[in-house]
């Protein structure tokens, strides 16, 4: 690819059917046109890049061209505060970043993890970096002056940026490190593997559906990788040089983010210009950190990071310091995990591939085309000293080697369901005790610090909707996928309307008819969920600190129907009728439509929304932020989905909520919102025929 691609655009119907008979050659073959060596980029009418190269090295060189074509002002923008570099290059905005980024260690771990690297790794990693400086090269009027400078890119960025996202984002962020409780909390995504004895057609299907913000780190790219061997789809978070969550024609595999505690904090006694260790003084390592900040006056930030035995310290108390120690520091080759799990043909080599448990933080469910499926609550906990979960979340003391754990749990010792009787294996990041029903892991087998006891509502409602269905068909599942209906309206209303019916408030009265005629469902149309979410916001204003607004609370002996009921019925009169009088006021009717407030903006198209924070229980996650005094917008949820049939062939749908590009000006910024609106996913074409048929889109190299 060093030389600039040549590129041809096509027109549908007679020009696309021209060229598929032009074009015999069987997707799959591998065979190439063009030189040794060489790639093509089919590129689709929903900029979904379709990639067949002769080799890895030139597919992984189309993927890095064609990232920088869909995402390059992001892509550059990600790789320079990855160096550290974000307010030198970009400006004074990134420098919190930078100073994270440095105070991790990325920068210099980059090159350590660069050297560790497989040579077929190696090679793939220099071949996407050669993509990305080509399209450059051949496009510069497609990089904006903002990130020129960040050019050219060099292997290390992509190492960098793969423990920024990781280690730095989802492990262990600045939030997270600020956070002295670390207790858990909820974060997005679902997956479902059906086995041939729940599916309709009697085929394993997968459900893929991770929930992220709509922005930055978390932005997807849909794509299809294929050569001799391997015929990948999938998507990969903008950066990486392979794909994260994909399917090929034997198998898939989908992520979702665990309850595993990846880090711990350490309270550390100052001492004699050190810190109390082992009974005494040890030293920190320190170093001097220049981080040049761009702007109109250009300046210079100075960052002093000191190290203990437990890892870098993140926070000072008087005669104290906080030290963070983090997993996964020591597992440079997690990418060629993630590659090994595409090339895997079925359960054996994939188990094979997710073996060494590289993929810190993430479950990983999976189904094939054999008819297996399997849930493994993937990732890294490491093997602590005796202490309840509670302890570990808190801040420990740091004083001795007693509490520092050196060593991570291996595959083997981690909770793993494969082919259970149920049919079925489901994680709405819940624990893994309840990946199925009947239970299929004793969490008296494991250590307790190794997951949470506690089942969310929306996982619930995910078991819920498994559970009522013997038979699935692929439609169906489409279907569930899309459920915004909330399960805490099912646990709380029966208790709720009745008392606001004998209200002497005809406010109340008007607000429990509205709730009684609602669909229990955070829909378009839906009428009764704006009171809805905010009488429970309410309510919990009027709970006070310690008590609980349940009547039973959550259950380990019973985790799918509890919580439920309320615990003080007169005061959630009194909320429906506080919560009344600020929904008429906010949004004119105590009886507004979901769609009308919560709206789905990006560019110029402003459209109705579903979905709900999964705090409700809502399977369908979406996540909003204000956009005026009456108004909402979505910024986060469902990011990536795809629904796939092993079936023979394999068909799949998949929608990415922002489009598959984010680059000022693509028609794939918004193409894909007006199908989320109305939830439905776009069609997968994997096949020659169907992707000419729908060519927008022709690159050679």
């Amino acid at each position: 690819m060093k030389n600039a691609a040549r590129v041809f655009l096509f027109l549908r119907g007679a020009a696309a059917a021209a060229l598929l008979a032009a074009c015999s050659t069987p997707i799959n073959s591998g065979a190439i046109p063009g030189r040794a060596g060489g790639a093509e980029i089919l590129w689709d009418s929903y900029g979904v890049p379709h990639i067949f190269a002769s080799d890895r090295n030139a597919l992984a060189r189309a993927l890095g061209w064609a990232q920088m074509r869909n995402h390059g002002d992001l892509l550059l923008r990600l790789y320079a505060q990855a160096r550290g570099r974000g307010a030198e290059l970009l400006g004074a905005d990134y420098l919190e970043g930078d100073r994270w980024t440095w105070t991790m260690g990325i920068p210099g771990r980059s090159t350590e993890w660069l050297a560790a690297q497989s040579p077929e790794m190696r090679a793939h990693i220099s071949a996407f970096v050669d993509g990305i400086n080509a399209f450059a090269r051949a496009h510069p009027d497609m990089v904006s002056d903002s990130v020129r400078a960040a050019l050219p890119v060099v292997e290390t960025d992509v190492i960098g940026h793969v423990q920024r996202t990781s280690l730095a984002a989802f492990i262990a962020s600045r939030d997270q490190a600020d956070d002295e409780t670390r207790a858990w909390k909820e974060r997005g995504s679902n997956a479902w593997a059906i086995a041939p004895s729940r599916s309709a057609s009697g085929n394993a299907m997968l459900l893929a559906n991770p929930h992220l913000p709509w922005r930055d780190l978390f932005t997807w790219i849909e794509a299809q990788m294929t050569m001799p061997g391997l015929d990948l789809y999938g998507a990969a978070l903008i950066g990486s040089p392979v794909l994260q969550i994909a399917f090929n024609d034997h198998l898939g595999w989908t992520h979702t983010v665990n309850t595993q505690d990846g880090n711990d904090l350490y309270e550390l006694t100052l001492a004699a210009g050190g810190y109390k260790w082992e009974g005494g003084v040890r030293a920190f390592e320190t170093e001097r950190q220049l981080i040049p900040v761009r702007g109109p006056t250009p300046r210079t930030d100075t960052l002093l990071i000191r190290r203990s035995v437990h890892g870098p310290v993140v926070a000072d108390k008087p005669g104290k310091a906080v030290a963070l120690r983090v997993v996964g520091l020591d597992m440079p080759r997690v990418l060629e995990q993630w590659w090994n799990m595409g090339s895997a043909r079925n359960l054996a080599e994939f188990q094979a591939a997710i073996r060494p448990n590289l993929i810190s933080g993430q479950n990983i469910t999976y189904a094939d085309r054999d008819g297996h499926i399997m849930y493994f609550y993937g990732g890294n906990t490491p093997v602590r000293a005796a202490g309840t979960r509670a302890h570990w979340e808190g801040i420990v003391p740091g004083e001795s080697s007693a509490n520092l754990w050196t060593s991570v749990h291996g595959f083997d010792e981690m909770p793993r369901v494969v082919d259970p009787p149920s049919g079925y294996v489901q994680n709405a990041n819940d624990p893994p005790w309840w990946s199925t029903f009947p239970v299929a892991l004793d969490p008296a087998r494991y250590p307790v610090y190794m997951a949470t006891r506690v089942m969310s509502l929306r996982a619930q409602r995910s078991v819920a909707m498994l559970e009522s269905d013997p038979s699935i068909t692929y439609d169906e599942l489409l279907g569930y996928k899309h459920s915004t209906r909330m399960e805490l309206a099912d646990r709380v209303l029966d208790d709720l309307l009745p008392a606001a019916a004998a209200s002497v408030s005809a406010t109340v009265r008007e607000a429990a008819a509205v709730l009684e005629r609602w669909d229990r469902s955070a829909n378009v149309d839906s009428r009764g969920a704006l009171l809805f979410v905010e009488w429970w916001r309410a309510l919990g204003q009027r709970t006070a600190a310690g008590s609980s607004v349940w009547s039973r609370r959550w259950s380990a002996e019973a985790p799918r129907v509890t919580p439920d009921g309320l615990a003080d019925p007169a005061a959630a009169v009194a909320a429906l009728e506080a919560a009344a009088a600020t929904v008429a006021r906010r949004f004119g009717a105590i009886d507004a439509s979901w769609g009308d407030v919560y709206r789905l903006r990006r560019d110029t198209l402003d459209l109705p929304s579903n979905g709900a924070a999964g705090t409700y229980g809502v399977f369908r996650n979406v996540g909003y932020e204000a956009a005026g005094p009456s108004r909402y917008r979505a910024v986060g949820g469902d990011s990536y989905v795809a629904a796939i049939e092993f079936s023979r062939p394999v068909r799949a749908r998949s929608i990415i909520a922002v489009g598959n590009a984010s680059r000022a000006g693509s028609p794939h910024r918004t193409d894909q919102l007006a199908l989320f609106s109305a939830k439905q996913l776009k069609p997968v074409w994997r096949t020659r025929a169907e992707i000419l048929a729908h060519l927008e889109m022709r690159e050679q190299f």
